[in-house]
């Protein structure tokens, strides 16, 4: 099973900066987030943790927070990219690297610019994903956010940071219908910052122009960019790369802006090819498992008629009876997040079973239940689990009707012979799952 690695300290101009070092490999790799992160946080969603453990499979991997967010001191809501970079240069003599490749992605792209300008001594390379030299419009850089966006922006993050009202489907469309997902993005955001620290680190972003350190980086560097992203235009990559001396530019078929959606391997596999010479096989533990995904219906209308105060006890009462079920029909309990839950069986029948169970007894709550069925190959990341049969599951379950447990025809096809009777329910678009896919009722349960 896998042990996150520890969080550490190191003091820079008086300010704690929290770090972690992962892997053995022959290079030394810091990688330098975007605007906002927290490192222990990082191992608590399964993608964030596939990605890493990744790039740690061919180095050591140095990750830190930023000054202001994640595990490091928030004593300050000022910041600058040359206190980063002394930030930088204090982990990397605490762990003994002399030099490493620097690895920044969006925000932390043009510190990684002007660190490697300016201390060539400690870069062997440098590694740009999603990010900019400018971040703003300007007569001669037309691709940068107008003065209309910042504020729209930075007025959003100020009212509604961590919430359902703020947009993170921006910098992640490709999972915003999936509520498991979604969630697990807004609470890894909020243990990162705090509002007043967003708008601060917007503030900084918007004053950001490295734009003539370009020609003065000489280490070897590769500009990676999804072309479809919602954050920044592929023009950004494509205006750091025709300027700096000697850079590739790689563009990627892709929407999100986050890195680690799916994985990241598109991204890994060209840096570990840069970086080593050579690109390994993605290593997983992958393994077939049953999803079950279960949710209240309609649990905004009954948290309002409710009120709050009890609307908790009905939320608290429904995790707890849908653990005792999981836990009736020997499966595992993965996740709970708001009004849902998400389990895993290695026997589907048992899994259709408990669905149904949860559906029944949760009307002696005064609520209705939907649940999900698939099965297919997850993978194991500790213990958490990830994959595409993890996001269809998801999608099933969001075409289930109150009190109904539908499941994929993979389902059903697995538990022939175990008494479990099914009502076809045609043929359907999951939304992010290539093809079509037929589902179907449990019925007489």
């Amino acid at each position: 099973m896998f042990t996150p690695p520890q969080t550490r300290y190191v003091k820079s101009d008086g300010v704690h900066i929290a770090y972690q070092v992962l892997g053995e490999g022959p290079i030394d790799v810091v990688f330098v987030p975007g605007f906002v992160s927290n490192v222990e946080a990082t191992w608590q969603a399964p993608e964030r943790a596939t990605f890493f453990r990744r790039l740690a499979s061919f180095c050591r991997l140095i990750m830190f927070d930023k000054r202001g967010t994640g595990m490091s001191d928030r004593t300050s809501q000022i910041f600058s990219l040359e206190q980063r970079m002394h930030d930088v240069r204090s982990i990397m003599d605490e762990v003994g690297s002399k030099r490493a490749a620097l690895f920044g992605i969006s925000e932390g792209g043009p510190m990684s610019l002007l660190f490697s300008a300016t201390y060539p001594e400690r870069v062997r390379a440098l590694v740009l994903y999603g990010t900019y030299a400018r971040r703003s419009w300007a007569p001669d850089y037309p691709f940068g956010w107008n003065d209309e966006r910042w504020r729209a922006v930075i007025e959003n993050a100020d009212r509604h940071w961590g919430t359902e009202r703020f947009d993170f489907g921006v910098w992640a469309p490709s999972i915003v219908d999936d509520p498991v997902k979604m969630g697990q993005f807004a609470a890894y955001f909020r243990a990162s910052a705090s509002p007043g620290t967003v708008v601060a680190v917007w503030t900084m972003n918007r004053e950001i122009d490295v734009r003539s350190v370009l020609p003065s980086t000489r280490v070897p560097t590769i500009v990676i960019h999804r072309k479809d992203e919602r954050v920044l235009d592929l023009a950004h990559a494509r205006y750091i790369a025709e300027r700096v001396p000697g850079a590739k530019l790689v563009e990627l078929e892709g929407i999100d802006h986050v890195p680690w959606i799916g994985g990241g391997e598109d991204i890994l596999g060209p840096v570990e090819e840069f970086l080593t010479g050579a690109r390994q096989e993605a290593q997983s533990d992958r393994v077939l498992a049953t999803v079950l995904f279960t949710d209240i219906v309609g649990s905004t209308e009954r948290a309002v008629e409710l009120g709050d105060a009890r609307w908790r006890g009905v939320l608290e009462a429904f995790h707890a009876l849908s653990k005792a079920q999981v836990d009736q029909f020997r499966g595992r309990e993965i996740d709970t997040a708001g009004d849902g839950q998400f389990a895993s069986f290695d026997a589907p029948a048992r899994a259709v079973r408990c669905g149904a169970s949860i559906c029944r007894e949760a009307k002696g709550l005064g609520v209705e239940v939907r649940a999900g069925v698939h099965t297919g190959e997850v993978e194991r990341m500790g213990d958490k689990l990830g994959g595409l049969a993890v996001h269809i599951g998801a999608r099933v379950m969001s075409l289930a009707g109150p009190g109904e447990v539908l499941a994929s025809s993979t389902v059903k096809d697995i538990v022939a012979g175990s008494g479990l009777q099914f009502e076809d329910r045609g043929t359907h678009a999951l939304k992010g799952v290539p093809g079509e896919w037929r589902l179907y009722r449990a019925a007489g349960l």
